[in-house]
């Protein structure tokens, strides 16, 4: 399937996208699909967006500020504010693609792209469905109640952090993924596929502790009254947190919502194990031609 590069820009700050395209002359049904932090749009984002090109759709996939082939200072800075954003910009791009029928405009999150994508749909009545794979629907306040002074802890690291930069330019950095020190995400399963699988020239495995002040007190559970729009959730027992996804599925006003089981072995073979994907991108395929 072709390949778009694109560029847009979001706050000033120019971004790389690519639009993935079906075969034929369009005008295509288009989409934006939101990925894990840290990630690049050579890795979960782009595997979903190739699927659903061939399902149909015109599919973007894009680096956020601070990441990859995108501009935006600090590096590997996880800010939710600028990638919801990010999001709505390239919203923008689909509308104004010759390529996209901009009367038939879906939205696809993986992990935590889900909830960067929940919170990009506000007042976005253009958009017309919502699929969320394998979500990261971080609920903040159970977070703090669980681990109040380790929370708080790590929330104080990244303003720390933050107030170094903005006093002498330099940015204290973890690894994104690592077993044996410190990191952003220190799973087996997230090593294997970040430092594995989906390493790739265009993702830097490093994430700016001053990440840690934003990130950790973004909460994705707020963002569910935002799902006005025809839903699906398609979600696991074995991916992440099968309890908040099931708090947020709960608390979505759509009148048109469905799940969608996934059968995996945890969260990260969802995002590139073929006899996942090609399933779960063909239901989502199906249910967003359905709704637009």
């Amino acid at each position: 399937m072709p390949v778009q590069k694109i560029q847009f820009t979001a706050g000033g700050v120019s971004l790389i996208g690519d639009l993935h395209l079906p075969a034929g002359d369009g005008p295509f049904p288009g989409l934006i699909v939101g990925g894990p932090m840290t990630s690049v749009k050579e890795q979960v984002t782009g595997t979903y967006a190739a699927a659903l090109a061939n399902c149909g759709f015109a599919a973007l996939a894009i680096d956020h500020r601070h990441y990859g082939q995108s501009g935006g200072e600090p590096r590997q800075y996880e800010f939710y504010e600028h990638k919801i954003e990010d999001l709505r910009a390239a919203l923008g791009v689909l509308l104004d693609a010759p390529c996209v029928d901009s009367s038939r405009i879906a939205a696809v999150g993986v992990c935590l792209g889900c909830g960067y994508v929940a919170h990009a749909l506000k007042d976005r009545t253009e958009v017309r469905g919502f699929a969320a794979i394998a979500g990261y629907y971080r609920d903040v306040p159970a977070m703090k109640a669980a681990d109040p002074e380790g929370f708080a802890r790590k929330v104080e690291e990244g303003r720390a952090a933050r107030l170094h930069y903005e006093a002498t330019g330099e940015v204290r950095s973890i690894p994104a993924v690592a077993l044996d020190r410190d990191a952003a995400m220190t799973l087996q399963s997230t090593y294997d596929y970040y430092a594995g699988r989906a390493a790739h020239p265009n993702y830097t495995n490093a994430f700016a502790v001053m990440s840690r002040e934003p990130f950790l007190q973004f909460d994705v559970q707020s963002a569910a009254a935002n799902i006005t729009m025809p839903f699906l959730m398609a979600h696991g027992e074995n991916a992440l947190n099968p309890g908040w996804a099931q708090k947020f599925y709960g608390a979505v006003p759509a009148a048109d919502k469905q799940f969608h089981e996934i059968g995996s072995m945890g969260q990260t073979d969802i995002y590139d194990d073929p006899a996942i994907v090609q399933p779960v991108s063909r239901t989502v395929g199906d249910f967003l031609l359905q709704v637009l």
